[in-house]
């Protein structure tokens, strides 16, 4: 089983040209172990409420008022198995440091008598330099300024990792540079150009500005990750928003109860992130525990939370607007929209509603005033946030788009080209949409052969503005050129190429070189994405 349930791109020119190795220094020893024994408290918190919680039931079985003896109470079971025991391993170590003929022994032996140089440069017998080797792997992890970085959350055997892809437009070439082990199923990745825990006096590595490369992960679990993408093999996250993160300061620490909806933390799936762009330390965060969530990564603390809905929060967006990059869109399983203002905690929120599941909200990058609502019966609906009516279920959409028949899950604007829209639906379609002032209308549609669509988006830079990431059911990621189809061409022919050529072109589309899928697999895989997103 492997399937693919989120991607973002990185813009061009942030990805670090070389990659650094995974240090294990001092200091990281000593960040892990505090994270590591964070964890192991709370697994044995866990441990003890719940051998308290079996101790009680067996208490009201036996009737009311009735005292539990420890004896029946659930403990860990002992080994029984005695084989070990005759060795005494326990105790391997402790000898008496003599040999038979009453010669202590030495690890090293005699190392007197060999012959070593200070340097392996100056060592014959070593053909291959150090440095040699360390100049080939710097090579093959090197990432040019003109290469796109596309973040995957994958799911394959039940064992969750990001995935850190390189895309190469100009050589057709996609491929996976590094991996990230997740400890639960992503649900949400997002690009964050701010390391987390930045309070503008470090050197960063830019130099001059204080953009990083950092992916944001939402997860089945209420913690949000933040790993940085410019370090290979990395054993645990640069930063954590949630439960973990709360609780790492002992001395603010809280018994707050598990399951319930707080204003520190999210206390289930995190199913949506916005990373705002203009004030880069601001993190959105949607989740089924009903809340959204502002984060501050200069502290790494919950700055607000809001409760606008009353059942799961599918989506949360940020406006791209100068003047109003403050507002934000909500959309919730409770069939409500939200629009608010960040500055404006207090100020009741303007509110639509709908007839079926909110799935997305997005605003168009075009236009501050416009958004897009997709719902779970296929429809997309585009809406004047200055039109906003005293009831809810009164205020009338701009248009309204059945784009599938099945419920659209994954949805995008393009932000290059005006008016040019994606859907991708459970029914293993991608569509493509021209908007003009009489509404939209349907440029293709194709099967690009990843099963049910779980993620469609736009290259982010204008020099590959044309590009698609398309990913689903059957765990592969596409990266479909959509200039080079006709339709397309003959549509947004102008914007293509600069002598606006639209002579007929093969259609392209890229891919990881990765056979081995069947059909019957990519069945089990719709069937665990509906598990998990019922969940």
């Amino acid at each position: 089983m492997s399937m693919i349930t989120a991607t973002t791109w990185v813009r061009q020119g942030f990805a670090a040209r070389y990659p650094v190795k995974y240090d294990f220094d001092e200091d990281e020893f000593n960040r892990i172990s505090k994270l590591a024994r964070l964890k192991l408290d709370d697994a044995k918190e866990d441990l003890a409420k719940a051998q308290e919680e079996q101790g009680d039931e067996i208490g009201a079985e036996l009737g009311g008022g009735v005292k539990v003896p420890d004896a029946f109470k659930s403990k860990p079971k002992e080994d029984d198995d005695d084989d070990l025991r005759e060795y005494d391993m326990e105790h391997y170590d402790d000898d008496d440091g003599q040999d038979r003929a009453g010669e202590p022994l030495n690890m090293l032996g005699n190392v007197r008598s060999l012959v070593y140089h200070e340097s392996n440069s100056e060592d014959p017998y070593i053909t291959i330099q150090q440095h040699e080797e360390e100049d080939d792997e710097r090579e093959e992890l090197e990432i040019i300024p003109t290469d796109n970085l596309i973040l995957a959350g994958r799911i394959e055997d039940e064992v969750a990792h990001l995935e850190v892809y390189v895309y190469e437009d100009e050589a057709d070439n996609l491929y996976v540079h590094h991996d990230i082990m997740l400890p639960s199923i992503p649900l949400a990745v997002e690009w964050v150009s701010l390391p987390p825990g930045y309070d503008g006096s470090k050197v960063l590595r830019t130099g001059k500005n204080t953009a990083e490369n950092i992916a944001a992960i939402g997860m089945m679990e209420p913690d949000i990750e933040l790993w940085d993408i410019d370090t290979v093999d990395c054993m645990y996250p640069h930063g954590i928003l949630g439960p973990t993160g709360f609780n790492k300061d002992k001395a603010k620490k809280k018994k707050i109860r598990k399951g319930i909806p707080n204003d520190k933390f999210h206390v289930d799936a995190v199913l949506s992130l916005a990373s705002n762009r203009q004030h880069r330390n601001l993190l959105l965060s949607a989740s089924a525990d009903t809340t959204i969530k502002l984060w501050d990564l200069n502290v790494m603390e919950c700055a607000h939370s809001y409760e606008f809905h009353t059942d799961k929060v599918a989506s949360v967006a940020w406006s791209h607007g100068t003047n109003a990059d403050s507002v934000f869109l909500t959309g919730s399983y409770d069939r409500n929209v939200v629009l608010a203002d960040a500055r404006l905690p207090n100020k009741s929120p303007m509110r639509w509603r709908f007839n079926s599941d909110v799935e997305k909200v997005q605003f168009d990058p075009h236009d501050v005033n416009m958004f897009y609502v997709n719902t779970e019966d296929g429809a997309v609906h585009y809406y004047d946030s200055r039109q906003n009516a005293t009831d809810p279920k009164q205020a009338k959409p701009v248009w309204r788009l059945q784009a599938h028949d099945e419920s659209i899950s994954s949805f995008d604007v393009n932000p290059i080209i005006p008016g040019f829209l994606v859907t991708g639906s459970s029914d293993k379609t991608v569509k493509l949409w021209n908007v003009e002032s009489s509404g939209p209308s349907m440029v293709v549609s194709r099967d690009v052969g990843v099963g049910k669509i779980f993620s469609t988006q736009f290259a982010p830079d204008s020099n590959v503005g044309f590009r698609l990431a398309v990913a689903g059911s059957k765990g592969s990621v596409q990266i479909w050129d959509t200039s080079t189809n006709a339709a397309v061409r003959r549509i947004f022919g102008s914007r293509v190429a600069a002598n606006g050529a639209t002579d007929a072109v093969k259609e392209r589309m890229v891919a990881v070189d990765d056979s081995g899928d069947d059909s019957e697999e990519d069945e089990g895989n719709d069937e665990e994405h509906d598990e998990i997103m019922e969940e």
